[in-house]
């Protein structure tokens, strides 16, 4: 059972989800602010954070960035708004998914144990998971232990980013299109998800290469897609 952490400061919507979840056999924890769910998140054996962007005290936006600078736990990000400026600000924080309000709650379920699936994949709960390591020059994938090398320096990826980077490293030379890309690491079909993709590319090649500018390993292909340079 996944202890999964809730926070909206409408406790209407904190309650219907907890409903939802827990017939899923999920524990639901609950929180009120961004304050508490950092509180909670250190506390508690937490799997997932589902957060609201508006909130009191400390909105869903900069409680992301702090749980970014010491966790790579699943977020989704609650918005009541649906412009892709806000999709995108979610994501370039740090967020792996976004559900726009109001939402279905049978699908914000269904995102949630999609977002489990990888990052039990990823290997952050669960030792057993055999792969392959695959490298391109001096960037290294290992998918038996989750980790990836530059220069043989670790570099800490999210769930998602990882599962990209695996997918373009393990498949070097070949060109991807964002589409392509998005329902192989999704594993649902590709809606408007250039910008997602793009955005978390983007953060691949901060974190990868040395001139994110001018990368070396993961690269743009003009109008077609990315690919891992093969090397």
């Amino acid at each position: 059972m996944s202890n999964i952490l809730v926070c909206d400061d409408d406790k209407t919507i904190v309650d219907a989800m907890e409903i939802y979840l827990t017939q899923e056999g999920y524990a639901v924890y609950k929180a009120y602010d961004g304050e508490e769910a950092i509180r909670i998140l250190k506390e508690e054996d937490i799997r997932l954070l589902i957060i609201d962007v508006m909130m009191p005290k400390l909105d869903g936006i900069h409680a992301t960035l702090k749980i970014r600078e010491y966790s790579s736990i699943p977020i989704i990000i609650l918005s009541a708004r649906s412009e892709d400026a806000d999709k995108i600000l979610g994501l370039n924080v740090g967020a792996d998914d976004y559900v726009t309000k109001p939402f279905n709650p049978l699908e914000l379920v269904a995102r949630v144990k999609s977002a489990l699936r990888r990052y039990t994949t990823l290997g952050s709960m669960s030792g057993e998971e055999e792969g392959n390591v695959y490298r391109t020059g001096s960037l290294v994938v290992n998918d038996d232990t989750k980790q990836v090398f530059v220069d043989d320096e670790e570099v800490r990826l999210t769930p998602i980013e990882f599962n990209i980077l695996k997918f373009l490293v393990s498949n070097a030379g070949r060109v991807f299109s964002s589409e392509q890309i998005y329902e192989n690491i999704w594993n649902e079909e590709a809606f408007g998800s250039d910008n997602i993709v793009a955005v978390h590319i983007r953060h691949i090649r901060e974190k990868v290469e040395i001139d994110p500018k001018n990368p070396r390993y993961v690269k743009v292909v003009w109008g077609i897609g990315y690919k891992a340079e093969k090397m």
